[in-house]
Parts: C-alpha cells; sequence; structure tokens
C-alpha cells in the first residue's frame, strides 16, 4: 500500500519472541458495554479511495461486546511488558517508522526514507519505549496511545489481558456511537463552528502543522470529547489495528451477521485514522475510511483498542 498512512516493514525476520511468562486478570476498568445490532456499514457519500474497497454500503448485524474506551496507552503497554518481558517486533528488528519533524534521535540512527513518502524515517531503536527515537522514552507520554507495535504485539497484548482486537464491523459500529450515514462520529462536518474534536494533521502536508488541535504527533487518550457510545478518539490521533484480513472487495460478499473478513490475506485492517491525515492525500478519518499493514509493520502513529466478548472474554 501507500506510505502516506503508515508504511510497510520491508527486510528480514526478527527473532522470535519470548513466551509469555504471566497472563492479565483482566479488569474491567475504562471499557464500555454495547447491545450490538443492525447498521449500515460503508461509504454512504462515495468519497472513499476505490481501493479502499468501502463500498457498496451493506447492512451488518453486531452481537454485543465490551470494549476499550480509548486505545491501549504506553502506561498500559508497559504494565504488560513488565509482566511478561514481551519484546515487540519493533524492538527485535532495531528499528521502527518515524514521522520526519517528530524525530528524536541522532543523525546516525536515521537508516533511511519509505519509497514514495520521505516523511517516514527508518529509525533505529525507535520503538515503543522510544516512540521518536532513542532520544525520547514513553515515561514522557505515559497517557498517550502507545505506538510502533505491530498487529502481531497487539494480539499478544490481547491474549495476556484476556481480550481481543474488534472485528472491522465491530469498529465501524462502535465508531458510529448508534447513528446511522454520519461521515465522523459526532456528524457530517469536520470541524463544526471552527472546533477541532479529532487530532489530524492541518496546515500544508507534510512541511507545516498549524497545531491547531494542539498536537503535532499523539494526543494523550481523552483529548477529545467521546461519542455517543463513550468511545474517545474513534477517529484521528492513530491508525486502530482491527483482528480481520484485509480485501478491497470483501464487502460484496460480507456476511450479515458478525462478519469477521477475509480467511486470509497479506495484511490486516487498520481503521480511525491518525495525526497524519489531511484531506490533500488521506482524508481516512471518516468512520466509514479503511486501511491495511502488513502485520509485522510498526510505525509512530498505529495503536489498537480491545474488545471482550461477553460470556466468553470476560472473566
Amino acid at each position: 500500500m501507500s506510505g502516506c498512512c503508515n508504511p510497510e516493514r520491508e527486510g528480514e525476520t526478527p527473532p522470535a519472541p519470548r513466551t509469555l511468562s504471566e497472563r492479565h486478570s483482566g479488569s474491567r476498568a475504562g471499557y464500555v458495554d454495547l447491545p450490538g445490532g443492525d447498521f449500515a456499514m460503508g461509504d454512504a457519500f462515495a468519497e472513499g479511495y476505490p481501493s479502499d474497497g468501502e463500498r457498496p454500503v451493506h447492512r451488518v448485524t453486531v452481537s454485543g461486546f465490551t470494549i476499550s474506551s480509548t486505545t491501549v496507552s504506553n502506561q498500559e503497554f508497559a504494565v504488560f511488558a513488565g509482566a511478561t518481558g514481551y519484546r515487540t517486533e519493533a524492538e527485535r528488528y532495531g528499528s521502527s517508522a518515524v514521522f520526519h519533524s517528530a524525530l528524536r534521535a541522532p543523525a546516525r540512527d536515521v537508516l533511511g526514507a519509505a519509497a514514495g513518502a520521505a516523511w517516514w524515517l527508518n529509525v533505529r531503536r525507535a520503538d515503543w519505549r522510544h516512540p521518536a527515537g532513542r532520544n525520547s522514552h514513553w515515561t514522557d507520554v505515559p497517557d498517550h496511545p502507545v505506538v510502533h507495535v505491530s498487529w502481531r504485539d497487539a494480539v499478544a497484548y490481547c491474549e495476556w489481558a484476556g481480550a481481543r482486537l474488534p472485528t472491522e464491523a465491530e469498529w465501524e459500529y462502535a465508531a458510529r456511537g448508534g447513528h446511522q450515514g454520519r461521515r465522523f462520529p459526532w456528524g457530517q462536518e469536520l470541524a463544526p463552528g471552527g472546533t477541532d474534536l479529532c487530532n489530524i494533521w492541518h496546515g500544508e502536508f507534510p512541511t507545516h502543522n498549524t497545531l491547531s488541535d494542539g498536537f503535532l504527533t499523539t494526543a494523550p487518550v481523552r483529548s477529545f470529547p467521546p461519542n455517543d457510545f463513550g468511545l474517545y478518539e474513534m477517529t484521528g490521533n492513530v491508525w486502530e489495528w482491527c483482528a480481520d484480513w484485509f480485501s478491497a472487495s470483501y464487502y460484496q460478499r460480507s456476511p450479515l451477521h458478525d462478519p469477521r473478513g477475509p480467511l486470509s490475506g497479506s495484511a490486516r485492517v487498520t481503521r480511525g485514522g491518525s495525526y497524519l491525515c489531511h484531506r490533500s492525500y488521506c482524508h481516512r478519518y471518516r468512520v466509514a475510511a479503511r486501511s491495511r499493514n502488513t502485520p509485522e509493520s510498526s510505525t509512530g502513529n498505529c495503536g489498537f483498542r480491545v474488545v471482550r466478548t461477553r460470556g466468553k472474554d470476560q472473566r
């Protein structure tokens, strides 16, 4: 895929991760119970990129589930890493993708730029602990979303927490907040009355950000008003991994009840957009918008939130 959203990792396979040594007891703090229901999934305005497969709009019914009100934060991920000794794929590869103006590392740590997206730098020692490079540290931003986590890292966290990643259908149902046919969780206008309601790029991408929303990169979780389900930052801030394999044609054959995506693929679905989205090149901060990346890839603008199936994952 294009590197504008989050570049794919290329290169050798990292060393195998350690086996998790402990499992979390599974707190319900910060979770919201959703009843499930029927909704129209997809792009009702024909605004998406054809290669993303946001159409046709189709009816979907999802069963009730429980979802975290925010993406997993650095502090929460640190508890997991400390309890298990888990090392992320970025740590094992030795590098990850950092946005150029966020870099906090010596020039020698820059290993190159993404093809066709020079604003993405492959930076040595960039990982969840060092989100902008070796001169940064997660303890400076403990309440920000954890980033530089691959799909596999997110799954490992979920397994420890007694949870799972949301399906793409669950994610969109949750993002819509009980409303049909909206572009954004709050309505049709991006900034009603001139008020910024999400963390995206403002200005001229990728060289000048006006910072009208207050943030160059990630914002702390709960920085913007929640949707009507009580869920924060369902658009903007960071992309969120979903459980599904990606297929641009999947909506043409999607099941009516609890769709879980194709049986196989090369990339996993990401949803929600990030602090780098801008209408000039990537308006994927709409609730219907889809993107994807390979399961081993990690970037400075992708994280995740978790869900639990009632009566199965909860303890």
